[in-house]
């Protein structure tokens, strides 16, 4: 057998001594991923620079800090996901388990930062609520920041609630009256309100925050959840365990007694400064509505819902009594998903 032999740097060599390196694209690769079958479900509470806060079962007490397993590649993982975890799910420090699989959402709260903006931020996933905190004055409140927050609730499936803060400021009738024929749950709740009305909305239930900057969005929290800070630390265990003003957070509402299991859990998100809405067809819109879903199933395809001149056999105009007034109200929602974020017009409320 005869062989070429070379000389480099004094040394000769053949084809025996070469060494061949495979290449990245020389290994099998295989579709198949773990089953995990043993993953624990866990429910994301908050995340980090590549770490996400999770609790096992729900159970505040039995916190765990994450990172997203390699198969799953990009896959978005946000607060209020529920996900499969495997590895050391002791909770110790230094600790670190791995998210191998999410479940599909049941709800998700998304946003665009403009009307134009085609990326979806998602706010939070699986709320069934939505508590939209508005001030009654300073600042004054904005019908178009709650249109849209209601249009992105309806969108995805939550189910809205007006809160209105600063009460001892302004009274809330005039504010709330924008919305009553949407049938709009409207719950006050300013520093001398007695928040039982709000407990029994949040009772049970998965609720996210949204709201200006400024409008006691904090305040409440704080009053929900006495010891937010510390509850953020350790629910999250992400990063030095503290909120910041960028990232979201679930925070388990106090049991009626100690030790009991939490009464439910509220998304504290930040401060919003526009709610885009590029992401939301009038369709979504006005399938929140029982007697509207059934009504534009008659309507001309292609229909936007906005009735004359746009629309001029749009089936919502056909509509009567209570079930017409709603229609109507809904078209103002709808012609706020389609108008510019910036033209949002404070109301101003008469002072006492």
């Amino acid at each position: 057998m005869s062989t070429r032999a070379g000389t480099v740097r004094g040394r000769t060599y053949d084809e025996s001594d070469v060494r061949i390196r495979p290449g990245k694209g020389s290994r099998p690769r295989t579709k198949n991923r773990p089953a995990h079958d043993d993953a624990e479900t866990a429910m994301v509470v908050s995340v980090d620079r590549g770490r996400w806060g999770c609790v096992l079962d729900g159970d505040p007490s039995r916190p765990l800090v994450t990172m997203r397993a390699r198969e799953l590649g990009r896959t978005p993982i946000v607060v209020g996901d529920r996900v499969g975890v495997v590895g050391d799910l002791s909770g110790r420090p230094d600790t670190l388990a791995r998210i191998v699989r999410v479940d599909d959402r049941n709800t998700v709260l998304r946003r665009t930062a403009d009307d134009n903006d085609p990326y979806e931020r998602i706010v939070v996933a699986n709320a069934d609520r939505l508590l939209i905190v508005t001030a009654l004055a300073d600042p004054p409140p904005r019908t178009g920041f709650v249109e849209r927050a209601l249009a992105a609730a309806y969108a995805g499936g939550l189910s809205p609630i007006l809160c209105l803060t600063k009460s001892d400021l302004a009274g809330p009738e005039e504010f709330a009256a924008h919305f009553a024929d949407l049938e709009l749950p409207v719950v006050t709740a300013g520093r001398d309100d007695d928040l039982g009305p709000l407990w029994d909305t949040l009772d049970g239930h998965l609720t996210a925050l949204i709201g200006h900057s400024g409008v006691g969005k904090s305040t409440l929290v704080n009053r929900l959840v006495p010891d937010a800070d510390r509850a953020t630390g350790e629910v999250s265990g992400v990063g030095k365990g503290r909120h910041t003003s960028t990232q979201s957070v679930a925070l388990p509402l106090p049991g009626e007694s100690p030790g009991a299991p939490p009464r439910g859990w509220v998304v504290d998100t930040p401060g919003i400064r526009s709610f885009g809405l590029a992401h939301v067809t009038p369709d979504q819109i006005v399938d929140a509505f029982d007697d509207l879903r059934d009504a534009i199933d008659d309507c001309p395809r292609g229909c936007t819902h906005l009735g004359p001149p746009a629309d001029p056999e749009c089936a919502l105009d056909a509509l009567a009594g209570s079930s017409h007034r709603r229609a109507m109200a809904v078209r103002e929602l709808l012609r706020s998903a389609t108008s510019s974020a910036a033209d949002e017009t404070p109301v101003q409320q008469p002072e006492g």
